[in-house]
C-alpha cells in the first residue's frame, strides 16, 4: 500500500463510505494515519454534497435501541429507482441513547449515563468526548459549527415556568424588535433559557432568556451556517453560531400567525432553508424553498405532495385506497427527508417506511430498505447526514 500515492490514496477513501472509510483504518497504519487527515474528511464530503444525501438511522426498540446504522442511498437519474442499504455503525460504549442532530459528520447523541448526558462521537474515528452536564432536559437543542473560531457548538434551550412579571424583567433581546417580545412575552408562561457549550470548553455559557418557545424537530436544520427552529407562534427564527444571536427569518407570506395554515417542519433541500406545510382541504403537503436565504421574496411553492398509504400500513390497517390515509397517517407522522438529483422527494411515514415521491409523475415508490444484522421491518429515526457550508473539519 505504501507505494499508492497519497494524493492518490485520498481520492480513493474519499469515495467510500463511512463504514467502509472505519473499516479502512485495518489496512496499514498509513491508511490509518489518513483518515485523521483533515483533507481527506473534506474530501469527503465533497463528495457527499455532490450525491444524494447520506442517513444516519437509529433503530428504536427496546431490545435494540443502541444500534446506529449508515444509510447508502443511490437514485437512477434515467428510471428514477431508489434504493437504501443500511450498514450498521460501531457506536461508543453507552447504555442507552437518542440520536439528536449531525454536523460534518460528527453525532450528538444524548446518552442515559449516570455521569453525563451528551456526548459527541466521530464515526471516522470512532472517538467520543462527553460534555459537560447541564441541569434541564425539557427543551431542543442544536449542535453545530463556527466557522470565526472553528470551534463546535451545542445550544440548549430548556423551558420553566414563570410569571409574567418575572418573564418581562428577564428578557435578553437577542437584537429582536421589541414589538416580537411584547406579542410573546404577555400571554406566554413559559421562560425559555438558553444555554450554549463551545466544545472543549469545560462549562456552559448562560446566553440569557428568550420570548419565544420553540417546536421540536426531528432533525436539525443547519443552514448559512445558522441553527433554525419554528416557535409556537407559528415563526422562523435563527441562532447565528458566530454572534450568538438570534434573528427572525422572513416566513412565506401564505403561512402567518393568525391563519389556519401553519407549518408542519422545517427542512433543507439542497442547502436551502425550507418549510412544510399541511393543506387540509386538498389533503396535500406543500413544500415552500427558500431561494435566497433571508430574502422573503425568493419563497417558491415547489411541491404539492397528495396524500399516501405505504404499503406496511396497508396491510396493518387493511386499508387500500390512499383516499384513507388522513385518518392512519396523519400529518405530524410524515417528515421530508430530502430533494433527491432527480428531482424526487424522499420521506419518511410513521418511522415505518420510506418513499420516494416523484414530484414530474406525481407517483409514489416504497423504498425497501436493507438493514445488516436486522430483519426489514423497521422503526427508526432518519438524520439526514447535516453538513456544515465550510472546508474545515475539527475532530471531536
Amino acid at each position: 500500500m505504501d507505494r499508492i500515492p497519497q494524493e492518490l490514496a485520498l481520492d480513493i477513501l474519499s469515495r467510500l463510505p463511512i463504514p467502509s472509510l472505519v473499516q479502512s483504518k485495518s489496512v496499514c497504519q498509513d491508511w490509518r494515519t489518513l483518515t485523521h487527515d483533515q483533507l481527506l474528511v473534506n474530501k469527503h464530503f465533497k463528495q457527499m454534497v455532490e450525491n444524494d444525501p447520506s442517513f444516519i438511522l437509529q433503530i428504536m426498540g427496546y431490545s435494540i435501541q443502541n444500534q446506529l446504522y449508515f444509510g447508502d442511498l443511490s437514485s437512477d437519474r434515467n428510471d428514477g429507482n431508489v434504493t437504501m442499504i443500511a450498514k450498521k455503525l460501531t457506536i461508543p460504549p453507552l447504555l442507552n441513547f437518542h440520536l439528536v442532530s449531525s454536523c460534518n459528520g460528527l453525532l450528538l447523541l444524548r446518552a442515559t449515563h449516570p455521569s453525563f448526558e451528551l456526548c459527541i462521537y466521530n464515526p471516522f474515528t470512532r472517538d467520543y468526548i462527553e460534555l459537560p452536564k447541564l441541569s434541564h432536559h425539557d427543551g431542543v437543542r442544536g449542535f453545530g459549527f463556527d466557522p470565526t473560531t472553528k470551534k463546535y457548538k451545542v445550544v440548549e434551550i430548556s423551558y420553566k415556568r414563570t410569571t409574567p412579571f418575572t418573564f418581562s424583567h428577564r428578557v435578553v433581546r437577542f437584537g429582536m424588535r421589541r414589538s416580537h417580545q411584547t406579542e410573546t412575552s404577555s400571554s406566554s408562561l413559559i421562560e425559555s433559557e438558553v444555554h450554549i457549550l463551545t466544545v472543549g470548553s469545560p462549562t456552559w455559557r448562560n446566553l440569557g432568556c428568550f420570548p419565544f418557545r420553540f417546536m421540536w424537530q426531528k432533525s436539525q436544520v443547519l443552514v448559512n451556517r445558522k441553527l433554525h427552529w419554528r416557535t409556537t407562534t407559528n415563526l422562523i427564527m435563527s441562532f447565528d453560531l458566530a454572534t450568538e444571536q438570534f434573528k427572525e427569518v422572513p416566513r412565506p407570506d401564505v403561512i402567518t400567525s393568525n391563519s389556519d395554515r401553519r407549518f408542519h417542519e422545517l427542512v433543507i433541500l439542497r442547502g436551502c432553508l425550507s418549510a412544510v406545510s399541511f393543506d387540509g382541504n386538498n389533503q396535500e403537503l406543500e413544500i415552500w424553498v427558500m431561494k435566497e436565504y433571508a430574502v422573503k421574496d425568493s419563497w417558491v411553492k415547489q411541491f404539492n405532495i397528495g396524500a399516501y398509504v405505504p404499503k406496511i400500513f396497508q396491510s396493518n390497517y387493511q386499508c387500500h385506497s390512499s383516499s384513507n390515509s388522513r385518518f392512519y397517517l396523519p400529518k405530524n407522522c410524515i417528515q421530508v427527508l430530502c430533494l433527491l438529483r432527480n428531482g424526487g422527494i424522499l420521506l419518511q411515514y410513521g418511522n415505518k417506511a420510506i418513499v420516494f415521491y416523484d414530484s414530474r409523475c406525481r407517483t409514489f415508490q416504497d423504498i425497501q430498505v436493507t438493514f445488516e444484522g436486522i430483519s426489514s421491518c423497521f422503526t427508526a429515526v432518519a438524520h439526514v447526514a447535516s453538513l456544515n457550508s465550510t472546508d474545515t473539519f475539527v475532530d471531536a
